[in-house]
């Protein structure tokens, strides 16, 4: 598997997954399964999902539940203190990411996140939820990450879906060769495209990456007969000037095809997540966009002509 936009893989047995979350509403129409594949191109400050940029499974610790017993130390086959409790130095980029110091700990307070799948094993899992996709009018979602990062596993997975009669959306930012994505396409019912900003150095200064190729994919996508749902991440202080705004909205309305507009409202989920990967906390400072932020961005969307709605979280 690879987080490198420019070699994506086109052939899987396997992929590696780090959570599959039940009952979304905010990930495509009805109740859906959603599916968060490892890895990403991007390295977004405000990413929600930050377990998932690695393409490896990643240690978690919870230092609340940590009791300081030592066997985590124990366990630990790289003799430099590489799984210290919570709270004792220790050299996170040594660990090798074995999961002996998660087996050790008894409180619970570790995890190794990632989880490798057949395709049928994660098929058959998803299946379990068909009652509340025929229901609802739902499905299967597959996010991450970014999915596109492990495209050979997800055609397959798409492949075998649309074999079982299950609904497929795929939650992208868009940063993948061009023939990938329309590949990857052709075999979903929908895309939730992600359009963060118009400029390409801010979208380079928050991302990791500029947003020309994901600009131009966009375009190849709504002129073909795909399905496509822009999701706008509003993150304050990032995208959610006027200007920004406006650019956004004109380049909607020019592309080939109208397209349902989602305004999705930051919300700092992400940071427990952060705290038990031992990171800074990157995202420190932001807040919620205000319902008169909200309102005013979406005015100016609207003055577009797009179908503009707000809610969900990011």
């Amino acid at each position: 598997m690879t987080t490198n936009a420019a070699s994506v893989e086109t052939v899987a047995t396997g992929g590696r997954v780090f959570n599959i979350q039940r009952c979304s509403v905010h990930d495509g129409p009805g109740i859906r399964t959603t599916v968060f594949l490892k890895g990403c191109p991007l390295s977004c400050r405000w990413c929600h999902n930050p377990e998932g940029i690695d393409e490896a499974p990643v240690l978690m610790i919870n230092a609340d539940r940590c009791v300081t017993c030592g066997a985590c130390s124990e366990a630990c086959p790289v003799e430099i203190g590489g799984a210290a409790p919570a709270g004792q130095q220790w050299d996170r980029g040594a660990c090798i990411r074995c999961g002996s110091c998660v087996e050790a700990c008894q409180a619970d307070a570790r995890e190794l996140v990632g989880h490798d799948y057949g395709v049928d094993e994660l098929v058959d899992e998803l299946e379990r939820d068909r009652v509340f996709f025929e229901t609802s009018g739902g499905g299967v979602t597959f996010s991450g990450g970014e999915p596109l990062a492990q495209s050979g596993f997800l055609i397959d997975c798409l492949r075998e879906c649309r074999r079982r009669g299950l609904h497929t959306a795929i939650d992208t930012c868009g940063l993948a060769p061009k023939e990938i994505l329309l590949e990857v396409a052709s075999g979903a019912d929908l895309l939730l495209y992600d359009l963060k900003h118009m400029d390409p150095m801010r979208h380079r200064s928050e991302t990791g990456a500029d947003n020309r190729l994901i600009l131009e994919n966009l375009r190849a996508l709504s002129e073909s007969n795909v399905d496509v749902w822009i999701r706008v991440p509003l993150i304050p202080g990032f995208n959610d000037d006027a200007a920004n705004m406006e650019a956004t909205g004109a380049f909607l309305e020019g592309l080939p095809r109208r397209h349902r507009v989602f305004v999705l409202p930051y919300h700092g989920i992400a940071t427990g997540k952060r705290s038990r990967l031992e990171e800074t906390t990157a995202e420190s400072g932001l807040q919620s966009p205000d319902a008169q932020t909200l309102g005013a961005v979406a005015e100016v969307l609207a003055h577009h002509n797009l179908d503009v709605t707000v809610g969900g979280s990011l």
